[in-house]
């Protein structure tokens, strides 16, 4: 029997939580042609509630590398919704990481290896992605990372 993503996401101890509504006048995905478009996600806890805050100032690399990854996981679980199976997704195209912090951060990347390494994990050599990790002022609700991404479908 081969292998699918359900099987490792629950090898993995992953369980998608649904997924989230627009918090405004868009979209959570388009699909055109043999691509899918995630709009961008923010990093939520179990009971919903969003990480806050600074990367570099009230929060750590490290805990800003975990918010990239439930923000990684809120990606999955749009997608999810989006194809009915994480199967149909052929490969992780592109990942664009956005990291709330103070003005002199510098670790974008460390932070936005949160979601990296679980579509690696998720897809194997098929979740490797091109990627931008960069540094703003602010986020929507203040949460300390959104992430978007494009994945090729089958």
């Amino acid at each position: 029997m081969a292998e699918t993503i359900e099987n490792r996401l629950q090898a993995l101890g992953i369980v998608l939580p649904p997924a989230a509504a627009p918090l405004a006048n868009y979209v959570p995905f388009v699909i055109t042609g043999d691509l899918l478009f995630l709009s961008g996600q923010g990093p939520k806890s179990p009971e919903g509630k969003w990480y806050v805050g600074k990367v570099g100032g009230d929060i750590s690399v490290e805990e800003a590398y975990e918010h990239a990854r439930l923000a990684g996981i809120g990606l999955l679980a749009v997608a999810q919704s989006a194809l009915g199976s994480l199967d149909r997704v052929r490969r992780v195209v592109k990942v664009l990481g956005l990291v709330n912090s103070v003005p002199v951060f510098k670790d974008h990347p460390k932070v936005i290896n949160g979601c990296s390494d679980l579509m690696v994990k998720v897809f194997g050599e098929s979740g490797r992605h091109a990627r931008s990790a960069v540094g703003v002022n602010s986020l929507p609700e203040n949460i300390t990372v959104e992430i978007e991404a494009i994945l090729e479908i089958r």
